[in-house]
């Protein structure tokens, strides 16, 4: 069980910054809490965060031990799965503002309808409702 004082921040790389912010700002109707060069960050909810790190920038940390991060450009390498309330709505949303579609809205064995869209760089986003 993970205590609620933690805070969990998820970082994506991505090519293109700016074009990432304006992407997720879109589909998650949120403005970044912050967005200097180097990172964007949206609050998602009290204890957690979704942060947007252009990949230039984290290769120069990660470079020694581990391939540039542009070399998974379009290959999934991470999904979202965000809970809402009306997936059909946020699929269609998405879609109108640059999502790739992967998978429409489905019941899945698990208990949820989730449709699976991909953003700029390949990253898997879900939009998920129980049943």
């Amino acid at each position: 069980m993970v205590n609620s004082f933690i805070k969990t921040q998820f970082i994506l790389y991505v090519r293109d910054q700016q074009a990432s912010t304006e992407f997720y700002s879109k589909i998650l109707r949120l403005q970044p809490s912050l967005n200097v060069p180097g990172m964007t960050e949206f609050i998602l909810n009290k204890y957690c965060k979704l942060g947007l790190m252009p990949e230039n920038g984290i290769a120069k940390i990660l470079s020694v031990n581990t391939p540039h991060p542009a070399e998974g450009n379009g290959v999934p390498r991470c999904e979202l799965y965000l809970n809402v309330e009306n997936t059909e709505k946020e699929f269609n949303h998405s879609l109108q503002h640059g999502a790739k579609m992967i998978s429409a809205p489905a019941d899945r064995d698990w208990g949820d309808k989730v449709c699976y869209l991909a953003d700029p760089d390949g990253h898997i986003i879900a939009f998920a409702e129980k049943l």
